[in-house]
C-alpha cells in the first residue's frame, strides 16, 4: 500500500478563527453546533464535518453561511476521514475549547488557531487521516520584559486578565 503525505494549507474569512479537530460519530455536528449555540450566544459559526463511513458526505451546520461554506471548503480540501473544522466569529477558541473537548465525541483537537494554518495529511488507498499540523510560524527569539509587558497588556486589553 503506498503512503503519501502532503501539506494542505487552509484559507478562512480574516477576524476569524478556526479549531481543527478528529471525533468518531456523525452525532459531532450536531453536537458541536449546541455547544455553539448555548456557550456563546450571538457568536457566528460554520461547521464541517468528514464522515468516515457510509455515504462518507462532508456534514455541515452553522449560523453563518458564509463561515459554513469556509468549513466546508476546508473539509473538502482535507479530506480526512472524521475530521472537523469549526470556523468561528465574534468568538474566540478559548471560549469554547474545554465544551468541544469535553464533547463525548471528540477525540482529539489539532488546534484552534487564527494563524496561517497547514494541514499534514497522510493518505492510503483506504483514505486520509490528519497527522498533525502547521500553526503560525517558527520562533524569532526569546521574549524580553518589554515583550513580556506588551503580551500581558494584550491579555488584558482582550479581558482575559484583571
Amino acid at each position: 500500500m503506498d503512503l503519501n503525505l502532503k501539506s494542505i494549507p487552509l484559507k478562512w474569512q480574516d477576524g476569524c478563527n478556526i479549531i481543527v479537530g478528529q471525533s468518531h460519530f456523525i452525532k459531532t455536528i450536531e453536537d458541536i453546533a449546541e455547544i455553539m449555540a448555548t456557550t456563546v450566544p450571538g457568536a457566528k459559526f460554520g461547521l464541517a464535518f468528514c464522515e468516515a463511513s457510509g455515504p462518507c458526505l462532508i456534514r455541515s451546520e452553522g449560523n453563518d453561511q458564509s463561515l459554513v461554506q469556509d468549513a466546508v471548503n476546508c473539509a473538502r480540501q482535507v479530506g480526512a476521514g472524521h475530521s472537523f473544522f469549526l470556523v468561528l466569529k465574534d468568538a474566540f477558541p478559548i471560549n469554547v475549547l474545554n465544551q468541544i473537548k469535553n464533547c463525548q465525541e471528540v477525540a482529539r483537537i489539532f488546534c484552534a488557531t487564527a494563524n496561517p494554518l497547514e494541514i499534514l495529511v497522510a493518505s492510503t488507498d483506504q483514505g486520509s487521516g490528519i497527522i498533525g499540523v502547521i500553526d503560525g510560524f517558527s520562533p524569532k527569539g526569546v521574549e524580553s520584559a518589554n515583550d513580556r509587558n506588551d503580551r500581558k497588556a494584550m491579555l488584558r486589553k482582550f479581558g482575559y486578565k484583571f
